[in-house]
């Protein structure tokens, strides 16, 4: 059965409130997990986050929080089970190098003859606002092969990314509530049992707050 969310009148000015059609989600259903849990933080264009210093560990070429190092490990395996040149593309990134990163693809854009209006435009479709990366959690990865990462591997490697606690954060069709187009490549943490109601229930973590909240979870 097909679970929609329909956006109305927000009740809270923090999370935009749903109702949904076609599935009953009883309070009961949902994973016994707090909104305030760390691996659930919210980070988006309207939820910016100062610096923050998580206790990293190093996985290959990117550093992520140690929390979720043992879980990270284990999905880039399962994905080299998939597609053996998958690895690692970006993990924890400071605020700082956002910023950097953000003002540089910006001086570029304006080089090309943009304003400083159509440079931030344009440039905040692939690149976030410094604060709303959640890179800078250590919570996020990208993943990808070395030439791109092609759908069909894609698909294989979002359908097993639960069973180690990550979901893909920036579905198809889904750009209208998470506000950042489709990306194959970025995985988020959010913990095995929250991923694995995600994934059944087809919501991205905003949705996946909001019936917490609504929960008084």
């Amino acid at each position: 059965m097909l679970f929609a969310l329909l956006r109305v009148q927000d009740m809270d000015e923090d999370l935009p409130t749903f109702i949904n059609h076609g599935l009953r989600v009883q309070s009961s259903d949902l994973p016994k997990v707090s909104v305030d849990d760390w691996e659930l933080t919210l980070i988006n264009r309207s939820h910016l986050q100062e610096e923050s210093h998580p206790r990293l560990t190093q996985i290959d070429d990117i550093q992520v929080d140690n929390r979720i190092a043992e879980n990270t490990r284990q999905f880039l395996a399962a994905a080299r089970a998939i597609a053996p040149e998958e690895t690692f593309i970006s993990g924890y990134r400071s605020r700082a190098e956002q910023t950097e990163l953000y003002e540089e693809a910006l001086a570029l854009a304006e080089e090309e003859g943009l304003s400083r209006q159509e440079a931030e435009q344009e440039v905040q479709k692939r690149i976030q606002l410094p604060g709303a990366s959640e890179h800078q959690t250590g919570l996020a990865i990208d993943m990808s092969e070395p030439e791109g990462q092609n759908d069909e591997v894609a698909n294989k490697i979002a359908e097993i990314a639960p069973k180690y606690g990550f979901i893909l954060r920036y579905p198809e069709g889904k750009s209208d509530i998470t506000g950042v187009d489709f990306e194959n490549w970025h995985y988020r943490y959010v913990g095995v049992e929250s991923a694995q109601y995600m994934q059944k229930h087809h919501l991205v973590l905003e949705e996946y707050l909001t019936l917490l909240k609504e929960s008084a979870r």
